[in-house]
């Protein structure tokens, strides 16, 4: 079977706007299988068709089930639109897959979406259903209720028949919903929190704040290598790292150290802010959780808002730390996240943090600080590293 069938779900509900969501998708799938020769791909009454010829199968689902916005595929076999070619194209899925297994109960689903095609649906699952059921009485048996396998049959320009689907991610396609950047650590979170986003379509950039040399080249590494993941769903990412230490050795010298967290966050807000402006990105993204760390009250996250304009989008502000951790396994980073090198924000971290910070407070520490002097220069300071699925 060379074709397989791409179905979407959110997308078909868009109305007007539907074309613009399907054309955003065609363009993701081809884009991401550029490097196959020959690919053909076609949209028809809501679904899409890959033909992918004689280029592996394997790869090809693959690619397509970590594509957002694509809610299952299936390969399917294509035949006339006559009864006798589904008769059968359908006997020679049956023999495939006794090949898999001895026996197995079935029933046949019909859709007919040409209404030119002379049968009607109910008709054209009754004389499949039947003849399969003849041809192969020893081995099948009917059941319409709870089948081990659905033979479905979809009538358009031509028949497609198929007995398998994969489950793919969902969600609406990359770069559908404008522009975040993702304050990346090495952490757990917020890999999740930029999945999480793009899988609503938000076209990622990641800012990553490190303290080199008090931080190790393999603790950089890692975040790099968690970007890396995160290049499967989206295909490229632009990092850009900060050396945040300059900034903690100034508060460390000038404010109380109970303030150390917060005031370091700030700044991490504000400089990735000043990217985002530059690169005209349109929010900031944090993988941050309500209570989880001192810095993550209501008070603290209010402190942290407070230094940027942009809106701060925390897909995960309500999410218990179990389902967090599902989804970073899910998405292959969680392994990745846990390796046990230190961040930046264990340098000089105090044995006390402020936990229910006030705003005025924190103003009138950074006011003993050179502000804009400190962003301007860990702005014009990082480094930017692309990182490519393919590379």
């Amino acid at each position: 079977m060379e074709t397989i069938v791409v179905r979407y779900g959110e997308i078909a509900l868009k109305g007007k706007n539907r074309d613009t969501f399907e054309n955003a998708l065609i363009r993701d799938i081809r884009e991401r299988l550029s490097h196959i020769e020959d690919i053909k791909l076609k949209r028809f009454h809501g679904r899409m068709y890959v033909d992918h010829h004689d280029y592996d199968f394997e790869e090809v689902a693959d690619i397509l089930t970590h594509t957002f916005g694509i809610v299952s595929i299936s390969p399917v076999a294509k035949c006339d639109l006559t009864v006798e070619a589904m008769f059968e194209t359908a006997q020679r899925q049956v023999e495939e897959l006794l090949e898999e297994r001895p026996s197995f109960s079935f029933k046949v689903e019909a859709r007919r979406s040409n209404k030119g095609f002379h049968l009607k649906s109910p008709e054209i699952s009754k004389r499949v259903g039947g003849y399969i059921n003849q041809t192969f009485k020893d081995e099948l048996n009917v059941d319409v209720h709870n089948p081990d396998i659905v033979i479905n049959i979809e009538v358009r320009e031509q028949v497609y028949i198929y007995t398998k689907s994969l489950p793919g991610l969902g969600g609406m396609p990359y770069r559908t919903a404008g522009k975040g950047m993702l304050l990346l650590s090495g952490g757990i979170d917020s890999p999740v929190a930029g999945y999480l986003m793009a899988k609503r379509g938000v076209q990622l950039e990641a800012v990553h704040f490190h303290s080199y040399p008090f931080t190790s080249d393999r603790a950089q590494e890692k975040v790099l290598d968690l970007a890396r993941k995160l290049t499967r769903y989206i295909g490229e990412i632009r990092v850009h790292s900060v050396n945040l230490l300059e900034i903690q050795k100034a508060i460390n010298e000038h404010c109380p150290s109970n303030e150390m967290t917060i005031l370091s966050r700030r700044f991490m807000m504000a400089i990735a802010e000043r990217i985002a402006f530059r690169r005209k990105y349109k929010c900031l993204i944090t993988g941050e959780n309500i209570a989880q760390v001192a810095s993550q009250t209501m008070e603290g996250l209010t402190v942290t808002n407070s230094r940027v304009q942009l809106p701060v989008f925390r897909p995960l502000i309500a999410y218990d730390k179990v389902d967090i951790i599902k989804v970073a396994k899910e998405i292959d980073t969680f392994e990745t996240s846990i390796l046990p090198f230190e961040d930046c924000c264990t340098v000089f971290l105090p044995d006390r943090v402020v936990i229910k910070p006030q705003v005025k407070d924190i103003e009138a520490s950074e006011s003993l600080l050179e502000v804009e002097d400190l962003i301007y220069r860990a702005v014009k300071e990082r480094e930017v590293i692309i990182l490519r699925h393919d590379d």
